[in-house]
């Protein structure tokens, strides 16, 4: 899978740019075009959304594409879970602001080190209180729990295990995110 592209703008541009189905955030000043995620990632995006979804959690799941602003920086998620009355809110030109509860990225080539690296970090730093790392090729899930204002690693989770989610107050059994 080919990098991705990079773009150099204001935030104000970037938020008069046209609406696109594509990959696309907005991270310290820069555009960044994503290539489009393959079926293996979008089929785990979408088991990860319907058993979140199973779980009738009150709030909102919601599914990339869509825009998450931290400040100056527009991310796009996999998944993202916001409870209500939450630190996150749905601003009135349709998109997210602030940390939502718990942020899923479903790892891909493309994607991996600015999941591991700046958007780990931007989380992180504003507060997304659970954070889950999906690699679909070896099937597994590293948890992160936001402890005194830092990610704290609380696992790598794999097939036949289950953990505890906080945010979510559930256990959550790994093979159910992969079958």
């Amino acid at each position: 899978m080919s990098d991705a592209t990079r773009i150099r703008m204001t935030l104000a541009e970037f938020k008069a740019m046209p609406e696109t189905s594509g990959f696309v955030e907005f991270i310290a000043g820069e555009v960044i075009v994503s290539p489009t995620p393959k079926y293996p990632h979008q089929q785990s995006v979408a088991k990860i959304h319907l058993y979140l979804d199973g779980l009738d959690l009150a709030g909102e799941i919601v599914l990339s594409p869509m825009d998450v602003y931290f400040g100056e920086d527009a991310l796009e998620p996999d998944v993202f879970w916001v409870m209500p009355g939450g630190r996150c809110q749905l601003g009135e030109d349709g998109y997210w602001y602030g940390a939502p509860d718990l942020v899923v990225e479903v790892a891909s080539p493309s994607t991996v080190y600015r999941d591991r690296g700046r958007k780990f970090e931007i989380y992180e730093e504003y507060g997304v209180r659970e954070y889950w790392l999906v690699d679909t090729d070896a099937r597994f899930i590293e948890v992160y729990a936001l402890v005194d204002g830092r990610f704290e690693r609380k696992g790598v989770f794999g097939k036949g295990t289950e953990f505890t989610s906080a945010v979510l107050g559930q256990t959550v059994k790994v093979d159910m995110l992969f079958k």
